[in-house]
């Protein structure tokens, strides 16, 4: 598997060469920036000056890829002195490569690892600065590059080019603006096409048009990008998951506290959030005292402070608080998209305050609900153990860390869970377990998490006292089941497609008249109100249309169950419910006294079950 994965990065590194050869090709006064692998393909940062490409030229430069390719040039690496790779990049008009080229020159390894790895040339260990730099050469065109590549362009695979963007040399507002061209590419044309006929899918899926056609959240310019506000329909989904999270959470002990949604400065300094994220806080000026405040960006130090309210004792341990809170990031413009990266998220947060000795029955707790939570959502888990790597970016020593990573991972292990480590993801105060959620057209998402914690308490000065009478700090524990109920609505819409299970459904069940007489309005009334005593959320559509046009409306908002009721139907109080077909489980429609339907939705819905039994 890792040769195969080592093999397609190969090849999508040489298709953002072969793209820079095509652009080349059609405009040779282009520079170039540089072309990296990013998920599922390549992207490569161009310069035209005032010449603009459009995804209408994208026809033209796959034509002109294709013939690179068809050319099967091979990819042929050679070494230049650092001062000759400059001279060559003057020479050949190629300004971003002089500029990396000088930064390796002048700060060695130490600008090497904040440039993209993908395009600098070999370093040697330890060095102070560059002294030889790897060129990659097919056909006509050369780049400086480590590597690695496929050994000749016709061997790349499949690829479309997808669309195109403005993009910031290295990222900086003050550099000038390139245009990034963004392709895709796997190893066969099947793969391609699935690929596609996914994105297809995943259009169609989209969480932001399916918000709006199902009326579940709105943005306004007025309020401010990345703030959303749910409507009465999109609240119902909110508060159901709020709720399954809290009753699986207070079913082993935790208990709702409730915070403010500022603080004083302090907190965070406290906390080390100040030095490592105080750019991404929004900032509170008071008018009556000279408190510098934030609007709170998480919720963990605040409750530290109701643990250390009151001493604690051994006995009292293990303490387990739950709060599902709004907090607030200054997330950069750029990277707001819908639900999936917002300035107000709410999280479902908890925090565990425990001994050592209690870190394993916690974590297999919030393991279970976790599982739990997922399985009746209808998405697929799989867990990656996120470790520190061997930068200064965390607090606390290596052995707490070392310590922290193997308490997790043998957790997951007893838990028999599918894991995947990688290093680099933990939180700056202690490693954690992601959870990765497969969406129903396989795109993974990382939604909530597990977090194990020897920092806080340290910096916070947390203590209980021992049974020896000694004071003792308690170990920390991070949870959120849903992590964002935003983000995870936004995975959760486009996993359904908006068809949401009969529990979470905002409308439940839709009565449907077939005139406006006396006495079918009282028959509908009649089962309004007893749906709503049986807790049920329901609607009836009494509209002078055509009954065709009123179940062509129910199907487009997507409601579980809709019903239909004329004279038949109040003589013999019984209904033929139309279900939904992706809860549909027994064939054939069935008539059924209005009680019984009644119940029997009232009983999936406390079951919290996907399917229809109907």
């Amino acid at each position: 598997m890792a040769d195969q994965q080592d093999q397609l990065h190969a090849m999508r590194h040489s298709l953002a060469h072969i793209t820079a050869t095509a652009v080349q090709h059609l405009w040779p006064e282009a520079k170039f920036g540089v072309g990296p692998v990013v998920e599922n393909g390549f992207y490569y940062d161009i310069d035209l000056g005032e010449q603009k490409v459009s995804e209408d030229d994208f026809e033209r430069i796959e034509a002109e890829m294709a013939k690179v390719i068809g050319e099967n040039a091979p990819f042929e690496r050679s070494e230049l002195p650092v001062d000759e790779a400059i001279s060559w990049a003057q020479q050949h008009n190629q300004p971003y490569k002089e500029e990396l080229l000088n930064d390796l020159k002048r700060a060695g390894t130490t600008v090497a690892k904040d440039l993209n790895a993908d395009e600098l040339g070999t370093i040697s260990e330890g060095a102070a600065s560059v002294e030889n730099v790897s060129f990659y050469k097919n056909g006509d065109f050369t780049d400086l590059c480590r590597g690695p590549h496929v050994e000749s362009t016709g061997k790349v695979g499949a690829f479309k080019l997808m669309r195109v963007a403005g993009a910031y040399w290295r990222g900086n507002q003050e550099n000038p603006q390139m245009q990034r061209l963004y392709g895709v590419a796997f190893a066969t044309p099947k793969e391609l096409r699935q690929y596609l006929d996914m994105l297809t899918e995943a259009k169609k899926r989209d969480h932001r048009k399916l918000g709006q056609e199902l009326d579940l959240f709105v943005f306004s310019d007025m309020v401010g990008s990345g703030l959303p506000m749910f409507t009465p329909r999109g609240t119902v989904l909110r508060e159901e998951l709020t709720a399954f999270s809290n009753q699986l959470r207070e079913r082993v002990g935790f208990q709702k506290v409730w915070i403010p949604h500022m603080t004083k400065k302090d907190l965070y300094e406290a906390s080390g959030h100040w030095a490592k994220f105080g750019d991404e806080l929004f900032l509170v000026k008071s008018q009556e005292t000279k408190d510098e405040l934030a609007l709170k960006p998480m919720n963990c130090p605040h409750h530290t402070r109701i643990y250390a309210s009151q001493p604690r004792s051994y006995r009292d341990l293990p303490i387990r608080y739950l709060e599902t809170t709004t907090i607030y990031r200054d997330e950069k413009s750029g990277e707001l998209g819908g639900l999936n990266r917002v300035r107000s998220a709410t999280q479902d947060d908890s925090h565990v305050f425990c001994r050592n000795d209690q870190i394993e029955t916690e974590i297999n707790q919030l393991l279970a609900a976790a599982n739990e939570l997922y399985a009746t959502a209808g998405l697929s888990l799989r867990v990656r153990l996120s470790y520190r790597d061997d930068t200064d970016a965390y607090f606390g020593s290596q052995e707490l860390w070392d310590s922290a990573q193997e308490q997790l991972k043998q957790a997951v292990i007893a838990n028999g869970l599918e894991y995947f480590e990688q290093e680099g993801e933990a939180a700056f105060y202690g490693p954690k377990i992601d959870f990765m959620a497969t969406d129903a057209i396989g795109r993974e998402h990382q939604l909530s998490t597990v977090q194990l914690d020897f920092v806080q308490p340290e910096r916070f000065e947390l203590e209980y006292t021992g049974e020896d009478g000694e004071k003792q700090q308690p170990v920390m524990i991070h949870c959120a089941l849903l992590g964002s109920i935003e983000r995870f609505l936004s995975v959760y819409i486009e996993h359904t497609a908006g068809k949401f299970p009969v529990w979470m459904a905002p409308e439940q069940i839709r009565v449907i008249s077939v005139n406006q007489e006396e006495a079918t309005v009282a028959f509908t009334t009649e089962v309004q109100r007893m749906a709503v005593e049986q807790g049920l959320r329901i609607s009836v559509d009494n509209n002078n249309e055509s009954v065709g046009k009123k179940i062509r409306a129910a199907e487009l908002m997507k409601v579980p169950y809709t019903i239909v009721v004329g004279e038949k139907e109040i003589s013999s109080r019984e209904v033929v419910p139309r279900i939904r077909k992706d809860m549909v489980v027994q064939e054939g429609d069935r008539a059924v006294g209005v009680e019984e339907f009644l119940k029997t939705v009232s009983n999936e819905v406390k079951a919290r079950v996907l399917k229809s039994s109907l």
